[in-house]
């Protein structure tokens, strides 16, 4: 009888064991999947890119009386332009200072026609002038004040005389074939008339710059520019 009790108590025994069940380790996993997640999140690309370099400039004064060397970008004439007349060039040479390239050279340079004359005849030669207010150099503008730049036709009072003097000569020399000495006289007179006349209906020579024409101004207040350093 103790024998079937003891077996009796033994199977219920493994029965209870077998029937018990392994604990939860769910929120384990989940922490730990959780914390996973967290450690491998990839870094912002915001906090990653490189900062760019800022740009750094130092000003430099270039002083008045410096000259510009220039070549004209637009054509000019005395008999055509008119005042107020847009005027490009470009500056032919760098202006240093100190050593520093304050403006490089084919930095461009703008103004206007201040004066343009057609050549009148007998008297009034032909002139053209301008005038030059504002450069463009490294990537930025500036006002500049500068002398004025002109050129006028060359005189034409000796080439007149010469054609007077001529028409008088044939004019004397025909009047002495034809009437003697007073002939040579009225001829003279009646020579330097007509040569006189071919003077009053030429005009003089007329002044036209082209692209490329050499020119040169210069400043008449100081000019301060800013170069990268």
């Amino acid at each position: 009888m103790k024998k079937w009790a003891c077996v009796i108590g033994l199977s219920f025994g493994m029965v209870a064991c077998n029937g018990a069940k392994a604990p939860d380790n769910t929120a384990s996993t989940d922490t730990n999947a959780t914390s996973g997640t967290a450690g491998s999140a990839p870094i912002s690309a915001a906090t990653s890119a490189p900062v760019a370099p800022v740009a750094r400039f130092t000003e430099v004064t270039i002083p008045s009386g410096t000259t510009l060397p220039l070549d004209l970008a637009t054509a000019v004439a005395s008999d055509t332009s008119k005042v107020e007349q847009p005027v490009h060039a470009t500056l032919r040479a760098p202006v240093t200072v100190n050593g520093q390239v304050a403006l490089p050279a084919g930095s461009e340079v703008a103004g206007v026609v201040t004066q343009a004359e057609g050549s009148g005849r007998v008297k009034g030669r032909a002139r053209i002038a301008m005038r030059f207010n504002s450069v463009r150099a490294n990537g930025e503008s500036y006002d500049i004040r500068t002398s004025g730049y002109a050129q006028e036709a060359e005189a034409t009072k000796k080439k007149d005389a010469e054609k007077i003097a001529i028409g008088a000569g044939a004019g004397a020399a025909l009047g002495a074939i034809l009437g003697g000495g007073g002939g040579a006289a009225k001829g003279a007179a009646i020579g330097g008339a007509g040569g006189t006349g071919v003077v009053l209906a030429t005009k003089g020579k007329e002044i036209r710059l082209g692209p490329g024409a050499n020119i040169t101004t210069r400043l008449t207040a100081p000019l301060v520019v800013r170069i990268r350093s």
